[in-house]
């Protein structure tokens, strides 16, 4: 049964960072408010989380999962990013975009899109994902919280926990979040590629 945190959006509480952090730690999944919609997150390392997360969201390893990464100088520890990605980086970090960039080797070749050997990475903006990744002190491997045959995201943490109480370790509510799953860029050709359009105003990479 997923243990309930009612975290605040704005100043969220250390004590229940912590516990989220070690259900993590532990191999637990946790449904997270982001600055578009909730997303469901877990160790990068932990492959029997990994694959209960594609489990519950129904995709397999063709299916681009995104590290949420603190800030740019994470984001190079895991991408190859040269002299033009980074800046079209700054400009939309932190935010609701998520950017497809060739992988390193600090990847596990796993989670990395088996023929492009590329990751999906994004820097979020909502203050419990950011208290979240300080507190864990290395990026979350996630994916928008969208249930199999759904065509749009799950919002609200009350729905979350009716639906994945017995699959997911926590729920955070952090009240309602945006329907809208990230705008995701592919930067790894001579000019960015918008392959989704969400929350992200995609007129920075026209």
């Amino acid at each position: 049964m997923a243990q309930f945190f009612q975290i605040h959006p704005q100043n969220p509480q250390p004590r229940l960072l912590r516990q989220a952090a070690q259900a993590i730690d532990a191999g637990g999944i946790v449904a997270l408010p982001t600055d578009s919609s909730y997303a469901l997150v877990c160790h990068l390392d932990d492959k029997g989380a990994v694959d209960r997360l594609r489990r519950i969201r129904g995709i397999d390893e063709r299916h681009h999962l995104t590290l949420l990464c603190r800030d740019l100088s994470e984001i190079s520890t895991y991408a190859r990013v040269d002299n033009r990605q980074y800046r079209l980086l700054k400009a939309a970090t932190p935010g609701p975009y998520t950017f497809i960039l060739e992988a390193t080797r600090e990847v596990p070749r796993r989670l990395s899109h088996p023929s492009r050997k590329t990751i999906g990475l994004r820097v979020p903006e909502h203050a419990i994902a950011q208290a979240l990744l300080a507190e864990l002190q290395q990026p979350l491997l996630g994916t928008t919280l969208m249930l199999p045959g759904s065509d749009e995201p799950m919002n609200d943490p009350e729905d979350i926990r009716a639906a994945l109480q017995k699959q997911v370790d926590v729920v955070i509510d952090g009240g309602a979040c945006s329907l809208l799953p990230t705008s995701v860029v592919d930067l790894t050709g001579e000019s960015p590629v918008v392959l989704r359009e969400g929350r992200g105003d995609v007129s920075l990479f026209a």
